[in-house]
């Protein structure tokens, strides 16, 4: 075969390299302009939920840990000395007032009520006897036929003799009265301890202070909650009670909240009865005390328990989710959305917290701020969002999770 020859010149292949290379450079421009735009234009913005503050009144409440007490508690002690002769009452159980919970040996006591008995007849025996005595002496001193010494003489034996009978009667009920208190019954309602002293031992009785303890009973409803709060928090219920507010001032008897130490809620509702009228020089405050109810007897003297107190009268106040609170240190601030649909920071002031919920506002928030409350954690201030109201989010199906962390700073 013969081979054909087509003759080029060294420029014309100079130009076609050059040619082949400036495509070449063109083709990598145009990618990469293509490139930067792509990242000019970016991701677009992130959607959020927004909600405006929620209007609601509101009370502030201070919380105190405090302790139970009876409100009455009697110990049981005999009047009468003696060998206790019965228990009547089991360890621990609820009492009723005038039950009887001991017997002391009746039979001294018996005897000497007879005996007083004996000696109050003697003595009416004898005043009967003086007294018709007296009565012959008036007539036979009318007549002459007695001295007026002899009548002074009958006349003091009837007085002798009817102060006799005051002094045995007087005896008689003593040792009927003694003879009573051998028999120890409850002087309140309530619970019992355990006995002391078992049947068989001397019990010493009396109104000396050497007496022998029985048993105590504490009454158990209603019953007493104590608590102190400081000198501050005193000042300024007093001073809201001169404007008639509803607080925890004396004989205000304002409705107070409870809850035990297993307990979540304040549900036991009771009332303010008394505050101290000093206070305390060594710690500063000052003793308050509420009433509740105890119909079940879950409450027990010496229990610990907190009780919530409002602090202020009503108000209206702003809430916002707690969980679209964020922290800067130790400040607090929520993000919003201003008109050009960017976030905004704003540091707020809290308050108590509401339902377990949602947060008291008291400064920095405005009634119409669209609050972002989901998907904080997706931006910064500043930041272009793209805002949905919580319906929308629901309809569009890309509502984040409510308790989305704050963003770190």
């Amino acid at each position: 075969m013969n081979r054909i020859e087509i003759p080029f010149s060294r420029s014309f292949i100079t130009s076609v390299v050059r040619a082949g290379a400036v495509a070449a450079f063109a083709v990598m421009l145009a990618s990469c302009g293509d490139g930067q735009k792509q990242q000019q234009a970016g991701p677009p913005p992130p959607a959020v939920t927004v909600a405006p503050p929620v209007k609601r009144t509101v009370t502030d409440y201070d919380e105190y840990v405090g302790r139970f007490i009876a409100v009455n508690s009697v110990e049981v002690r005999a009047r009468v000395s003696g060998y206790l002769d019965a228990v009547h009452f089991t360890d621990g159980q609820l009492v009723k007032d005038g039950d009887l919970l001991f017997t002391i040996d009746k039979r001294p006591f018996q005897n000497a009520a007879a005996q007083a008995r004996a000696t109050l007849a003697a003595a009416q025996s004898n005043l009967a006897f003086t007294e018709a005595d007296y009565t012959r002496g008036q007539q036979l001193v009318k007549e002459k036929t007695i001295t007026d010494q002899s009548f002074e003489q009958r006349s003091q034996a009837f007085r002798n003799a009817r102060a006799a009978v005051s002094g045995a009667e007087a005896q008689v009920r003593t040792a009927e009265l003694d003879l009573e208190f051998t028999e120890l019954r409850a002087p309140i309602a309530g619970r019992i301890g355990d006995r002391r002293v078992t049947p068989g031992n001397l019990v010493t009785g009396g109104t000396s202070g050497n007496t022998t303890l029985l048993a105590t009973i504490v009454s158990t409803d209603p019953i007493y909650f104590e608590f102190t709060f400081d000198e501050a928090s005193y000042l300024r219920y007093e001073r809201n009670s001169g404007k008639g507010a509803d607080i925890a001032s004396r004989g205000a008897s304002v409705p107070v909240g409870l809850k035990l130490i297993d307990e979540k809620d304040f549900s036991h509702d009771g009332r303010m009865d008394f505050v101290d009228n000093v206070i305390d020089r060594t710690s500063g405050t000052i003793r308050g005390r509420a009433v509740f109810a105890n119909p079940k007897g879950v409450f027990t003297p010496g229990m610990f328990g907190r009780v919530r107190v409002p602090a202020t009268s009503p108000y209206e106040a702003l809430l916002v989710p707690d969980t679209a609170i964020g922290s800067e240190q130790v400040r607090k601030y929520v993000l919003v959305v201003d008109a050009q649909n960017k976030t905004v920071q704003k540091y707020v002031t809290l308050g108590q917290l509401v339902d377990g919920k949602l947060r008291v506002i008291k400064d920095g928030l405005a009634p119409d701020d669209k609050v972002i409350v989901n998907g904080i954690a997706r931006v910064r201030p500043g930041q272009a969002v793209n805002p949905q109201t919580e319906e929308q989010a629901k309809q569009a199906g890309q509502q984040p999770p409510a308790n989305a962390p704050a963003p770190a700073k």
